[in-house]
Formats: structure tokens, sequence, C-alpha cells
């Protein structure tokens, strides 16, 4: 059956790419871009299938208005927030600014936009919110704490937000993917370096990004086509881990906090008042 989808950060990356195949397979797509004209050639392919907003993440105003937008068109049954960029460096390597801008996009904007689209989705009687998040929203490298902070902000929004509006028939897909060859790299800001910070994982993590070493094992075409098909099942999974390297990365540092949890039973025990 043909679907409605409302996608955030629609003119590149896993975004465009999810938008290209939905397109492909007859879908309707409604997707934002900052810049006039990024989606002129998917619009030109297949006219009124796509519907192109313009929404600035960093401006609620913009973002309400989009979403309104979106929804006066019609019933929107997927809303996929998507939109973000990375920031790298060491944490005492970022300025305030960058610091500021990173949050208002990825952690704020993203906020924003699941809130604006929730009265929508109560009115149509239900729907499903598909948050772009990474493997960096359970674990973290070094050189990358900011964008860690918004990644797993978001994921523990979304825990909370998902059990508010369960009942009216709204749910939640958490995508997780890990190094994925897309133009994510290309659109990451990149903190000035401290020459202290050089002989650390900070600066091993700086230098394999740079010389190629960091590894992007993950397939953006695959990694659109498993989003899209998790949220078309009746009842997803929460989060999903997509590439060989969340899959490992997020199982490990998992099995590490329960271990580590679990040895802290006796002390953890101690902390309540006695006779409750």
């Amino acid at each position: 059956m043909k679907k409605t989808w409302f996608i955030s950060g629609a003119s590149s990356g896993l975004g465009r790419e999810m938008t290209r195949q939905l397109l492909a397979r007859g879908d309707v797509v409604i997707g934002t871009a900052r810049r006039e004209g990024a989606l002129t050639d998917l619009k030109q392919d297949h006219g009124d299938s796509l519907h192109v907003l313009k929404l600035e993440l960093t401006d609620t105003e913009s973002i309400r208005a989009a979403i309104d937008k979106g929804f006066s068109l019609g019933t929107i049954d997927v809303v996929v927030s998507n939109a973000g960029y990375g920031l790298v460096g060491a944490a005492e390597e970022l300025t305030d600014t960058q610091i500021d801008q990173q949050i208002a996009t990825n952690l704020v904007g993203s906020i924003q936009l699941i809130r604006a689209a929730l009265p929508h989705l109560r009115a149509q009687g239900g729907g499903r919110i598909l948050q772009v998040s990474s493997e960096g929203g359970q674990i973290a490298y070094p050189n990358f704490s900011l964008y860690h902070a918004t990644k797993w902000g978001i994921e523990g929004f979304i825990e909370a937000v998902s059990q508010e509006v369960a009942s009216f028939g709204i749910d939640f897909i958490i995508a997780e993917p890990g190094p994925t060859v897309t133009n994510f790299r290309n659109g990451c800001v990149v903190a000035e370096p401290m020459a202290v910070y050089g002989d650390t994982p900070a600066g091993d993590v700086r230098r394999a990004i740079s010389s190629g070493a960091f590894v992007l094992a993950g397939d953006a075409a695959r990694t659109a086509a498993a989003m899209i098909a998790a949220a078309d099942e009746t009842i997803p999974a929460l989060r999903l881990a997509l590439g060989s390297s969340a899959f490992n990365s997020i199982s490990k540092a998992l099995g590490q906090r329960l271990a580590s949890v679990e040895g802290q039973r006796e002390i953890a025990y101690s902390a309540d008042r006695s006779g409750v």
C-alpha cells in the first residue's frame, strides 16, 4: 500500500537515499532541505510524488511551518527525523559556538521536529516516527564528545516520549547506523587541533579520519533499505542497529555495562532506606 513519508534532510546522505528508494517504489515523499534546488533532479523524475519544503533545523518556527505544511497535504504515515551533522574534536578544542550549533541542530532541532509532529499524528489517529541516530547513541569514540552528547540525548528523549504517546497509536524507531559511506564526513565541522592532544586517543581518531584508516563498512543504499523495511513492519523494534560495526560495538558496550552494574548489586542496595 502506498505510504506518505516526511523526511528532514532529504537532500543528502541517508535522507536522500531513503527518498530515492521510496519514490522508486511509488510512495509519496515530503522532503525538506535547507538549500533551494537541492532536490530538483528527483522532483523532475517523480513530479507530484515529491513535495519539497524548506526547513532550517535551528529555527523552531521553520520546523513547525514545514511540519504544518506537510500534514496539510494529507495523512503522513512515517516522519523521518534525519537532518544533522558531525562535530569533530576533543571537548577542550571545541568553541562555544560550535557546541551551541551542534546541540541546536542535532538535539534541540530533532526534539522540536518530533514535538511539532505529535499533535498531527494524534489528530490522524497515529503514525510512526523514525529517528536517525547512530551507533554513537550507545557507544562513544574520543573526538566526538558533542556529537555523542546529541545522539545519547535524543535517544533518551525518545525512550520517554515513546511511552507518553503509545496509547495514541504513535510509535518510534531509533535507527543506529555504524560508519557508512555517505557525504557525512564532508559535512563535518572540525575543531582547530591542540598540540597537547596529538598523542592521545583523540589524536589517534583524528589521524584515522584524515588518513582514511577509519573504516566505513556501511553501505548507504542497504542501510536506507533496512530503515524502510523496519518502518514497514507492523511492530518494529524500538532500536535498530545497522551494519556490523554497530551490531558488534553496541553488543560489546551493553555487555560491559551490564557486567559492571551487576557487580554493584551490594552497594546499590545499601543506598536504600531501611525497611523499604
